[in-house]
């Protein structure tokens, strides 16, 4: 057995939230808003946390600065018990600065400090993915390790948010055997860029998100895209910061346990819509008991 259901390598850093009326400037030079937080964020944390937190045994690595970020960090990881390696990142821990409106809808500001030649080196991940069943490729840094992967015979997913089907940036995470995306660049395209993905990659499963417009899968199995509906809040909508992370690591508890596509879609569907009815990111981490028992609840309400 391995000793790690899933490998999450790279994406960890700071978000500071602002909580603004609407996402635009207002007229004038300031604006008086709430507290103003920092939190552990981005991609690769929040899929650690999630899977931690629905009881997978879960790895996490990156670089992290030696900085006040990055005690934050480690004080987080320590306090969660997430199980967490790390290299010295020359520049320090990335950071975020997410404007959050009123409906809960954010925009990102990410600073992408990493050097752009910056990679984790194989001697560093290679005796973890030797160690796991499944490996999540969260940053840029981390890409060699899909070559390892499919070596060790590990499969693989990543997520390249917003893609717009062009950006080359995107490239090398296609060759992940599972593929998460979000439709808000081009929303008009996003049966194209599903079929895109699939074409220029590995991927053996594309998934794409639309917020409250619900979802969309494709499998190499069955070439037509399926759309599912977002899953109704059970609690009001405050902060979508995260949600995405929280679509991921429930659709990838199921699929990494065998279980059908529309199953991983619905829990998918369930986490995401758990993860906006709190404030932050990765703050409010749903676990595999409530998450059960909000799919069935989810179930029993289209059944009705």
């Amino acid at each position: 057995m391995p000793d790690f259901d899933v490998l999450v390598l790279g994406g960890v850093g700071i978000d500071t939230i602002v909580q603004v009326p609407t996402l635009s400037v207002p007229p004038g030079d300031f604006l008086p808003v709430a507290p103003i937080r920092d939190y552990v964020a981005h991609s690769g944390n929040g899929v650690a946390l999630g899977l931690h937190a629905l009881g997978l045994r879960t790895k996490l690595a990156d670089f992290l600065g030696a900085d006040p970020l990055g005690e934050l960090v480690l004080r987080r990881y320590a306090e969660l018990g997430l199980d967490f390696a790390h290299l010295p990142a020359p520049n320090g821990t990335p950071r975020a600065v997410n404007l959050v409106d009123a409906e809960g809808r954010r925009f990102s500001f990410f600073d992408g400090r990493h050097p752009a030649d910056l990679a984790l080196p194989p001697e560093f991940y290679l005796p973890l993915l030797a160690r796991a069943r499944h490996v999540h490729v969260a940053a840029s840094h981390a890409i060699g390790a899909f070559a390892d992967a499919r070596r060790l015979g590990v499969t693989t997913s990543a997520d390249i948010h917003a893609w717009d089907g062009d950006n080359p940036w995107a490239l090398p995470f296609l060759e992940a055997d599972l593929v998460f995306f979000s439709g808000q660049a081009a929303p008009e395209r996003v049966d194209e860029i599903m079929h895109r993905v699939l074409d220029l990659g590995s991927a053996q499963v594309v998934v794409a998100t639309e917020g409250a417009a619900g979802s969309r899968v494709l499998t190499r199995v069955r070439p037509q895209v399926q759309r599912f509906p977002v899953a109704t809040p059970e609690r009001p909508v405050v902060d979508s910061n995260g949600a995405g992370d929280a679509f991921s690591t429930a659709f990838m508890s199921r699929w990494l346990a065998g279980a059908p596509i529309e199953d991983c879609m619905l829990a998918g569907a369930v986490s995401g819509a758990y993860a906006c009815g709190a404030a932050g990111t990765h703050q409010d981490l749903i676990s595999a008991q409530r998450l059960n028992a909000a799919i069935d609840r989810a179930a029993a309400a289209v059944s009705a």
